[in-house]
């Protein structure tokens, strides 16, 4: 992540180090410090990423809560933030009533600080992350409805960064896409009616920013310190050991939008080859053959099992003999089916993983099985909601790029429009035939 406009952090658990805090790096933000002329007063921190940091921030002109993303000062992040300003822009000016499911550039400027001239960009306030959500509900699989309800939303969005500006975000998971409010009422700004705040409270030096982190670290380390004693206590029968209890999500508005654009490009002018965060990462990306919108597909694919399991679909790891990727490629085909030689071969790195007849090098014993067998035997899904789930999934993770659906022909998937009343009545040949040629493979996909 960097810096998304989330009222969750990019780290959960730490907070991004006073190392950092320097020539070159991050700008120290003080609550009720202003921007652009007076025009934006800091409210508190939402979250920070490699590159930057976000604030909530109060908008005087428009009386208004924003995010406010502050860049790194060095060079190339701020060439970076050009970058990323370029797209939100373009994404900006194509929806006018903003309602594409993508996040809303507001405003940018430069920011001259003790380290040095920031970018700065103002977004629109957005709640938690999608992975905020899924540990608030302790990595259970989130009801298939409200799945189908955030999986709308997200075609929407790559629907138009796709067809409509030609943009490939390059890097979805979890982490970037927001909800549009929060889960928690009292950190919405707006719905907890928290009154602004719009100068400097006394008390707090100049140092306040670094102090704010050290007192968070060391808090941290309490925290963990009395969560090990208490779990000891709980593994010897003491107190604390009774099962969690389920959390309801009902009141919890899902509607959400993609965000993150620091990475992306357009389709016709790419500039780089490895993109996608591991999990994420397409076939195509790992073998270098090229990547278009599908590559976003198949992370689409990645975050909709995840929020029905509560766990990722792929989790890589080197081990004796074999790398990461070589790894990743062998967990693709135990739950997909062989990749195609053609497929496997076709990549620069591909020599680097395959002999010639498209078996991998190094992994030479591979348990092969099926999406719709995983989702009964490990998730404990019905025979029914695991067939049309699979059937759902399936042709987003074809290994060959060219045969994924797009995201306007994936918004026409008859499973996102299934109910638990009439989920056994869209299991008929006839409804599948409306779908376009994308989805044609998914019959034989599925039943790997």
């Amino acid at each position: 992540m960097s810096g998304s406009p989330s009222s969750s952090s990019a780290s959960e658990d730490e907070d991004e180090g006073i190392d950092s805090y320097r020539k070159g790096g991050y700008h120290a933000v003080r609550i009720g410090d202003s921007f652009s002329g007076g025009r934006y007063i800091a409210q508190r921190k939402l979250g920070w990423g490699e590159f930057s940091t976000v604030w909530l921030a109060y908008d005087t002109r428009s009386s208004e809560f924003v995010a406010l993303k502050i860049q790194k000062s060095a060079p190339q992040f701020a060439q970076a933030a050009l970058h990323e300003i370029e797209v939100l822009s373009a994404i900006a000016d194509g929806d006018p009533s903003n309602s594409k499911y993508v996040v809303r550039l507001i405003d940018h400027f430069k920011h001259t600080g003790p380290n040095g001239q920031h970018s700065c960009m103002v977004l629109e306030f957005l709640g938690d992350s999608l992975l905020r959500l899924v540990k608030y509900n302790r990595y259970k699989g989130l009801d298939l409805d409200k799945v189908r309800e955030i999986c709308k939303c997200i075609l929407i969005g790559l629907d138009y960064l796709h067809r409509e500006l030609g943009i490939i975000h390059t890097d979805l998971k979890l982490e970037n896409v927001l909800l549009l409010s929060t889960i928690n009422a009292t950190q919405d700004p707006i719905r907890s009616g928290t009154p602004p705040i719009l100068e400097r409270p006394e008390g707090i030096p100049n140092g306040g920013a670094t102090m704010n982190i050290i007192e968070k670290k060391l808090k941290q380390r309490a925290r963990r310190a009395a969560a090990r004693i208490s779990g000891r206590r709980a593994s010897m029968g003491g107190v604390g050991g009774g099962a969690k209890t389920n959390r309801s999500l009902d009141g919890i508005d899902l509607k959400c939008k993609v965000v993150d654009f620091g990475s992306a490009c357009w389709a016709d002018k790419q500039f780089a080859q490895e993109i996608q965060t591991r999990q994420y990462r397409s076939p195509e990306v790992i073998l270098q053959s090229g990547y278009s919108f599908s590559a976003d597909m198949w992370s689409f694919a990645c975050i909709a099992f995840e929020l029905a399991t509560g766990e990722m679909m792929f989790t890589p790891k080197g081990g004796q003999g074999f790398s990461e990727d070589e790894d990743h490629l062998a967990m693709m085909m135990e739950l997909l089916g062989k990749i195609p030689r053609k497929i496997a071969n076709g990549g620069a790195r591909s020599k680097d993983y395959f002999d010639r007849y498209g078996d991998l090098k190094r992994i030479r014993r591979l348990k092969y099985g099926s999406l719709e067998k995983l989702l009964i035997d490990k998730f404990r899904f019905s025979e029914t909601d695991a067939l049309e789930f699979a059937k759902f999934l399936c042709p987003l993770l074809d290994f060959e790029p060219e045969n994924r659906p797009t995201a306007q022909q994936c918004s026409q998937h008859p499973w996102l429009n299934i109910t638990s009343q009439n989920q056994t009545e869209v299991k008929s040949e006839s409804g599948m035939e409306k779908v376009n040629v994308g989805m044609r493979n998914l019959q034989m996909k599925a039943g790997k």
